[in-house]
């Protein structure tokens, strides 16, 4: 069993309460496993920094619904305690066409076979069924549930990757954070409706945040207790205990020095406003129902398998072992943005990893085969990435030599001429793209699907992918713009990928390069194409996005492996290739 961690809107205090639990548990000495819904990078930093173990991403879009059961049921066996963080509102999330989500038959009969101490909501007084009352008669009346509803059949969802999703798939209670500080009595009619709304959802409790005083917290109580909803939790309104954003989310862990003072404060809040006496219960990863509850989803040879044969479990995956290839992966200040699912795939293939830092270090890996450059915030640190040439050159000739190289996002930006920050300086960065991003103030946010139809060092053509996109950065310059380099290029008008996504994106001058140069492998060209989801794939409303040159895949999207294992081989190939070549180049 475990918990799922809900909230009423964002910024609701869901990260709050979660690394408070969280917290609380690590200083007891209790393994505990965390998931955050969605596909956010920040927020599992917190967690992976309390915990001390990875957070893993539950996201249906970017993978897929049999992959989130699988990785939870996987992960949340190796701590004795499991939490997940949910993401937005409850029922937040994308539409959707699909066929019936499966609902256990406990779930539709009311009774479960692992436990059915979960609040269920009680029934309103007679006069308010019946729309008449003695003391007044301004009370609207609620209509029907519609069939689909009662029946768990939906022909469209609005709520796919949703929180409310995750609990339906996975078969977890929900725990519902609810911001009261502008709240008394409403704070019922909020905490009805969300436990209503979908009946197929289970409630362990709620948590009232933001609580002002003790007679607020009494009209509070007061306003709940018909409903019959346990309140699991008390969170004050703690003006000493906030966690720094700015123009992406939260400051990363890297960033705050004083994050350890913070992780204690919130542990020994958590230790006297919650109920322990029934959280814990919920929070064991594993209990008498727990083998039962996961065979009801999850085949049972597929339930726990070792490390090392992770990827074999996939059979639609035929992924292959590679011998040693070494893989640099720059990881700092400046680039973090990575899915720990990613990384272990990686090294499930027979990758080893080597971590590098792009802002301190002064050169690549020794026996590099590969780069990888994930988001983060190089925008923050551009003067100090400018400023290391060296490695700036390291990395230029290493992809000109070509060096299979990914990049997403904040990669992208570093292998772009310049970075232009929020202040507008000007910031000198590796110079493979004949580009410059620029920091704008409108944040370009959603998820996409892509069409590969060139291949790359990455994907095949004919390749469908899901990702995601989440920059304030655009990128500018002349189209005519020659790439700086010892090697020539052209600007050619192929294209490596069709996209579909939820909205729609201008991106300025991308065209892909093709490397004219003496060597075989040197270069492949690509371009990708951009649709909103909710329409029509039309390419005349198309937009273009992505790079390819040398042997590089740079995009703004974000893309999660998992389930995909013929992703990351695919790249694994590519570097075995350059290996081999490089190899024989020496010999001859």
């Amino acid at each position: 069993m475990s918990l799922i961690v809900g909230g009423d809107r964002s910024s609701s205090g869901k990260t709050t309460v979660t690394l408070a639990l969280l917290a609380y548990l690590k200083r007891q000495l209790l393994p505990v496993q965390s998931f955050k819904v969605g596909p956010d990078y920040i927020d599992p930093m917190f967690h992976s920094y309390v915990t001390g173990r990875p957070c893993r991403n539950l996201d249906p879009v970017l993978t897929s619904e049999i992959y989130v059961r699988e990785c939870f049921a996987r992960h949340s066996q190796t701590a004795d305690f499991s939490l997940i963080e949910g993401v937005m509102g409850l029922f937040d999330g994308i539409p959707r066409k699909t066929g019936e989500t499966p609902v256990p038959s406990h779930r539709r009969t009311g009774v479960s076979p692992v436990t059915s101490n979960f609040a269920s909501v009680s029934p309103l007084p007679s006069p308010r069924r019946t729309g008449v009352s003695p003391v007044t008669s301004n009370f609207a009346s609620v209509s029907p549930v519609p069939s689909h509803r009662r029946t768990g059949v939906s022909p469209v969802t609005s709520n796919f990757a949703s929180t409310a999703h995750i609990a339906l798939l996975l078969d977890l209670p929900v725990l519902l954070v609810i911001d009261c500080s502008k709240l008394s009595g409403s704070v019922a009619a909020i905490a009805r409706g969300f436990t209503t709304f979908d009946p197929r959802i289970k409630f362990a409790g709620l948590v009232l945040n933001r609580v002002g005083s003790d007679r607020h917290l009494q009209l509070l109580q007061k306003a709940i207790a018909p409903l019959n909803l346990p309140v699991l939790g008390v969170l004050r309104r703690h003006q000493n205990i906030t966690i720094p954003d700015r123009h992406l989310g939260l400051i990363p862990t890297d960033e705050m020095p004083e994050l350890n003072t913070l992780i204690d404060d919130l542990a020994r809040l958590a230790k006297d406003c919650f109920n322990w006496q029934e959280l814990l219960p919920l929070l064991k990863s594993r209990d008498e129902g727990s083998d039962q509850h996961l065979t009801m989803h999850i085949p049972p040879d597929r339930i726990v398998t070792p490390q090392s044969e992770f990827v074999k479990s996939f059979p639609e995956n035929k992924s292959k072992n590679f011998e040693k290839i070494v893989l640099a992966v720059a990881r700092d200040a400046a680039f973090n943005f990575y899915y720990q699912d990613n990384l272990d795939l990686l090294e499930e293939l027979g990758a080893e990893l080597i971590f590098f830092s792009p802002l301190k270090e002064t050169s690549l890996p020794p026996e590099t085969q590969g780069l990888y450059f994930g988001g983060g915030f190089p925008e923050v640190f551009a003067k100090q990435l400018s400023e290391n040439r060296e490695m700036r050159e390291s990395v230029k000739t290493a992809i000109i030599e070509g060096m299979p190289t990914y990049a997403e996002c904040g990669g992208l930006m570093y292998l772009c001429q310049a970075i232009i920050d929020f202040n507008n300086n000007r910031w000198e960065m590796v110079g493979i793209f004949p580009r410059v991003a620029a920091m704008r103030k409108k944040l370009t946010l959603g998820y996409r699907q892509a069409i590969v139809v060139k291949n790359s060092v990455l994907l095949k053509e004919g390749d469908k992918v899901f990702a995601h996109e989440f920059h304030r950065s655009e990128l500018t310059g002349n189209r005519s713009s020659e790439l700086t380099g010892n090697r020539s290029s052209e600007l050619t008008g192929n294209r490596s990928l069709e996209l579909t996504g939820n909205r729609s994106l201008e991106l300025t001058g991308n065209r892909s390069l093709e490397l004219t140069g003496n060597r075989r492998d040197a270069c492949s060209t690509g371009l990708l194409k951009i649709w909103r989801s909710d329409e029509e794939t039309r390419e005349s409303t198309a937009k273009l996005e992505g790079w390819q040159i040398y042997r590089v895949h740079a995009s703004y999207l974000h893309l999660h492996w998992g389930g995909r294992a013929e992703i990351p081989q695919g790249f694994l190939d590519s570097c075995q290739q350059f290996s081999c070549q490089k190899h024989d180049d020496g010999v001859e």
